[in-house]
């Protein structure tokens, strides 16, 4: 039989050679597996292990230990003992686990918690409202201005003390009623000032206190005194036969309104936390 006469050996089928191309494209991902299009570069020994959990849940728990992964991947002299691997290569995925200490945090206090607190200790005096007493307006609202103090210039607390004495309406109104609001506008503030802008204008913060007023325990005495008479020296030389003593509200709601509209409603837990923010 002549040589034209032999068979042709057959061509590889388009299928056949589609799989040959993909392989050869392929061959340069080798050590990589895929999962939900994306990659993570893993030595061979847990290359198995990978297959056989081929989801994300169980992927964080197979590379946890992704510094001896890098030391068994490289020699010794290209690292050191406390060397960490360099940053993935583009297009790589660092998984983030969730949960942890950092993800259960508490949120930080916000900006308006921390100019809450800064109204509150720049504040000497502030517009308490009761329910009064007085016969002839008796359970109507009652305000009156009275000197305040959040603690010593060095020291804000955030809650409120007073200097009353017995002998004030207002102080007759809490006997019955504990129950009081109290109002710091932004007067002693610097942006009031710096932009030449009435006290009551829209732009100017006020704050609103909320809660029980209560006298002040033998063991706050001493920080209610020093918070009082550090921020107002003339009270040291009122007249003693009035009977003066000190009082403070324990807060119940915080309520900050700032801009031309609006009232944010602050929970206790962000305004005692915030720090206050400086001018």
């Amino acid at each position: 039989m002549s040589a034209c006469g032999a068979e042709r050996p057959q061509r590889p089928g388009p299928r056949l050679s589609w799989l040959l191309c993909c392989s050869l494209l392929l061959s340069p991902a080798a050590g990589y597996v895929i999962v939900s299009s994306v990659s993570w570069a893993v030595p061979d020994e847990v290359d198995e292990e990978l297959d056989s959990a081929s989801t994300e849940e169980a992927l964080p728990a197979l590379l946890e230990d992704s510094g001896s992964i890098w030391q068994r991947s490289f020699p010794a002299s290209a690292h050191k003992e406390d060397a960490r691997p360099p940053p993935a290569p583009r297009g790589m995925f660092s998984y983030r686990r969730e949960g942890g200490p950092a993800a259960r945090a508490a949120p930080e206090p916000g900006p308006r918690a921390a100019t809450a607190r800064a109204l509150a200790h720049a504040s000497a005096w502030g517009c308490l409202a009761t329910a009064s007493a007085l016969e002839e307006i008796q359970g109507l609202p009652f305000g009156s201005c009275l000197a305040i103090s959040d603690g010593p210039l060095s020291n804000s607390t955030g809650i409120p003390f007073f200097y009353v004495t017995s002998k004030d309406p207002v102080v007759a109104d809490l006997m019955k009623n504990p129950l009081a609001s109290l109002a710091l506008p932004e007067l002693e503030g610097e942006f009031c000032r710096k932009n030449i802008v009435d006290p009551e204008d829209p732009r100017c913060a006020r704050l609103t206190l909320t809660g029980q007023m209560t006298a002040v325990s033998p063991a706050e005495v001493e920080f209610a005194k020093h918070a009082m008479f550090s921020r107002h020296p003339g009270m040291r030389k009122w007249p003693r036969q009035y009977e003066w003593f000190f009082m403070k509200m324990r807060i119940e709601h915080v309520w900050l309104q700032k801009w031309y509209g609006g009232v944010s409603d602050i929970s206790r837990e962000e305004y005692f936390k915030a720090t206050p923010r400086k001018a």
